[in-house]
């Protein structure tokens, strides 16, 4: 395996990265365990699996090439040891306490930026798999590969691979070079257009702009996570009640539970709309993708301040289609793309200050993670639950991350601890907000 060196956006999230912010995803899957030797085990065969899973040997290093100068590589760490990165713990009785403590915890960034940390339940009924990846070494599809690498196998449905047309030879290339010149020229025009329309869209968008307080925090590095399961039948039935789909009512859903959550802890949600921005994925379904982020987004003004839960989700979807219709590539949404335009050395020496300027553009992270409708298991044991964690920007307090596995949906919540030491009263606002829009939807 050689050395693939890092996308812009990938040098963007190592470069933001630092010990109060780290920039690594995170995945808590819950299993039902047979035995209570069962965490043990599980241990052994992510360890044994890891070994033979490339992806998990590589490592990221500092590129001064003058080609390359300030970049960075992914390149095969020759002294891998999955035993550096699975690690075996105490049995817990609650996997979110000490997964908020370990999400906290930057990873070591001189090997594979990746662990997996296994939680053996006291019930002896259950174990949790916390897998944490750096968002340079994979996004979150990606990421969900490399799990599942270490998952017990499973065929998967797929569809026949597309025909990738070969490379060409360099001299080819140089030889059609001269018919290229007026396509180059229109493309490089239209990249600079895209981004000064995305520059301008960012500047209108924190203009004026009055954060909310009990989203912003004074960093302390410390970290929360809670989890809250809704049935995805519930969101179904309001989806076909109420119009739009299943992404703007689990939206609304966010929307409704901050409303719930400021009003119950006295900050009050009167003309409080925050900007929530909802990452878009610009990989091709069926096509050979590098492993580098592939991210856009869409900006929009949660409604916090409507009283009323259908009004809420009439507000989302109309934000979402006027997104939509722009496209992933135009708006304050799409300000990922700039990374593309800023060399990488601009990263190196900006990325702490591109990670400092978030709370200008957004206040909170809302996120939607795919997972496979099939069921996946660890040394047999079925997983029976799947939060998805996110990475909290600076000077950020809540991060929200959506996955859909089993019929079921899975909010995974991630805060500052000491900015909102109340996160559970948020996750229980969240399962709430369903019951007010499946009522709504009865009259």
């Amino acid at each position: 395996m050689t050395s693939d060196p890092l996308a812009p956006l990938d040098l963007a999230f190592w470069n933001m990265e630092s010990d109060r912010h780290p920039m690594h995803l995170g995945a808590l899957g819950v299993f039902a365990a047979h035995s209570p030797t069962a965490g043990a085990h599980a241990a052994d065969l992510l360890a044994a699996r890891a070994a033979a899973v490339p992806g998990l040997r590589m490592r990221i290093r500092d590129v001064w090439q003058p080609l390359a100068f300030g970049g960075a590589a992914r390149e095969p760490d020759p002294d891998f040891d999955p035993l550096d990165h699975v690690r075996l713990h105490a049995p817990a009785d609650d996997f979110h306490a000490v997964a908020g403590r370990l999400m906290e915890r930057p990873l070591e960034r001189g090997r594979p930026p990746w662990e997996a940390h296994v939680l053996p339940g006291e019930d002896g009924v259950s174990f949790a798999v916390l897998f944490k990846f750096h968002h340079a070494l994979a996004d979150g599809l990606r990421a969900l590969k490399l799990a599942a690498g270490v998952l017990d196998p499973v065929d998967l449905p797929g569809r026949a691979p597309r025909a990738i047309e070969p490379p060409r030879g360099r001299l080819s290339d140089v030889r059609r070079l001269p018919a290229r010149v007026p396509e180059l020229v229109r493309a490089a025009l239209s990249d600079a257009g895209r981004a000064l329309d995305i520059g301008a869209s960012l500047a209108r968008s924190t203009f004026g702009a009055r954060p909310c307080a009990a989203l912003t925090s004074t960093p302390s590095g410390t970290r929360r996570t809670a989890g809250v399961v809704l049935d995805i039948d519930d969101v179904h039935r309001v989806r076909k009640s109420a119009g739009g789909t299943v992404n703007d009512v689990l939206i609304a859903v966010v929307a409704g539970a901050l409303r719930r959550w400021l009003d119950e802890r006295g900050d009050g949600s009167e003309g409080v709309a925050p900007r929530a921005l909802i990452p878009v994925s610009r990989r091709r379904p069926g096509t050979a993708q590098s492993q580098g982020n592939r991210l856009s987004g869409y900006l929009i003004r949660l409604p916090v301040h409507e009283s009323d839960p259908l009004g809420r989700l009439g507000a989302v979807r109309t934000a979402m289609v006027r997104n939509k219709d722009a496209g992933p590539n135009r708006g304050a949404g799409a300000v990922a793309l700039l990374a593309d335009h800023v060399p990488a050395l601009g990263h190196r020496l900006g990325g702490p200050l591109v990670g400092q300027a978030a709370r200008l553009w957004f206040d909170i992270l809302v996120t939607s993670v795919p997972l496979p409708g099939i069921g996946l298991r660890l040394g047999g044991h079925e997983l029976a639950e799947v939060y998805p964690l996110a990475p909290l920007a600076p000077g950020q307090a809540l991060a929200v991350a959506i996955s859909t596995y089993r019929g079921r949906v899975h909010y995974g919540l991630v805060a500052d601890a000491r900015a909102v030491p109340d996160l559970d009263r948020f996750a229980h606002a969240v399962s709430a907000e369903v019951q007010a829009l499946l009522a709504a939807c009865e009259y």
